[in-house]
């Protein structure tokens, strides 16, 4: 069986189906309002360039070559320049999961919602897509990111990227599906690069993967988190002593590895709480619990809810009333 790394994990179900504009060429000067209220918007520029402006207040520049993904829901601007927002006359309405608006007082020309204005070489070429994030244990990721954060791409790359924009836009059978496929692959390349660079920044879960000792450990345990872990089980797999294996993770991770193990079994038993409806046994065995008792009450110590607790209240039901005494 393929093992199945944290990154992968919290990435899976996270899509961008039928949320695509594909391409979009742009003349000055011009401004998009994003207004999806979508976990994830991702932008790579491909000529050309502009400012994002997020609702508070921050301002970055990006340009051709440069990938950036927002962390929503807050709407937010690309302007081909920050007064744009204010002074532009062609303002582009963007909301990638319902049909795209018709741009205002403009006169570029609108093609379907995968094509805009004109294709100079001075105008200003995106690609861009909107993700949701359907699952609760996709939050886990989204706590890592930053607001905005952008990645160089290579010239080779942003060229592949434009040129399969342009046969998608060309309306071919399986466009919609190749465009959501090419957008998934980018955003995962996109994060992996990030958090290659983030260095201190990155989440824990991250750093530890890329640590020679730690990731045959690591890899291990998410591969199987319902097996019965100790310390020295997972140092035996990291190839090192029990005790330089707990100072190196505790160092490197910012918690004992048993704490760490407990922390990921109880985020993993959130998310099927909130996602599935399994019964609270079968979670609790996923997640290397013998009997239900033993998870509720570790649940219970982590989460300050039972398991039943903490399902009713994900899915807005009010907590049930005590029961009156029976008249005799």
């Amino acid at each position: 069986m393929c093992a199945v790394d944290p990154l992968s994990s919290l990435l899976n179900g996270i899509r961008a189906e039928g949320s695509v504009v594909s391409r979009a060429v742009l003349m000055q000067p011009w401004t998009i309002r994003f207004t999806d209220d979508a976990p994830l918007t991702m932008i790579s520029v491909l000529r050309g360039g502009g400012t994002l402006l997020l609702s508070d207040g921050t301002e970055r520049a990006i340009g051709a070559g440069d990938t950036a993904i927002v962390h929503g829901p807050a709407p937010f601007h690309l302007a081909d320049h920050p007064t744009a927002v204010h002074t532009s006359r062609t303002t582009y309405e963007v909301a990638c999961f319902s049909a795209p608006a018709e741009p205002t007082e403009s006169t570029a020309q609108e093609l379907g919602g995968i094509r805009w204005g004109d294709d100079s070489a001075e105008a200003t070429a995106l690609i861009v897509g909107a993700y949701r994030a359907p699952s609760h244990r996709h939050e886990r990721l989204l706590r890592a990111l930053p607001p905005v954060l952008v990645v160089k791409e290579d010239v080779e790359v942003c060229a592949w990227l434009e040129t399969a924009a342009a046969d998608a836009a060309r309306f071919s059978a399986g466009s919609q599906a190749l465009m959501d496929r090419l957008l998934d692959w980018a955003l995962v390349c996109t994060l992996r690069s990030w958090f290659d660079r983030a260095g201190a920044d990155a989440p824990s879960w991250y750093r530890g993967l890329a640590d020679p000792v730690l990731a045959p450990a690591l890899q291990a345990f998410h591969d199987r988190p319902a097996e019965t872990w100790t310390v020295a089980a997972l140092a035996t797999r990291a190839g090192v002593s029990r005790a330089l294996f707990a100072k190196r993770f505790t160092q490197l991770m910012g918690r004992p590895p048993l704490a760490y193990l407990t922390q990921c079994r109880m985020d993993e038993a959130e998310a099927l709480l909130t996602d599935t409806d399994l019964g609270i046994a079968q979670i609790g065995r996923s997640v290397g619990y013998a009997d239900a008792f033993g998870f509720s009450a570790a649940f219970k110590r982590h989460k300050g809810l039972s398991p039943s607790a903490f399902r009713a209240t994900a899915a807005g039901v009010p907590a049930r009333r005590a029961r009156a005494p029976r008249e005799v």
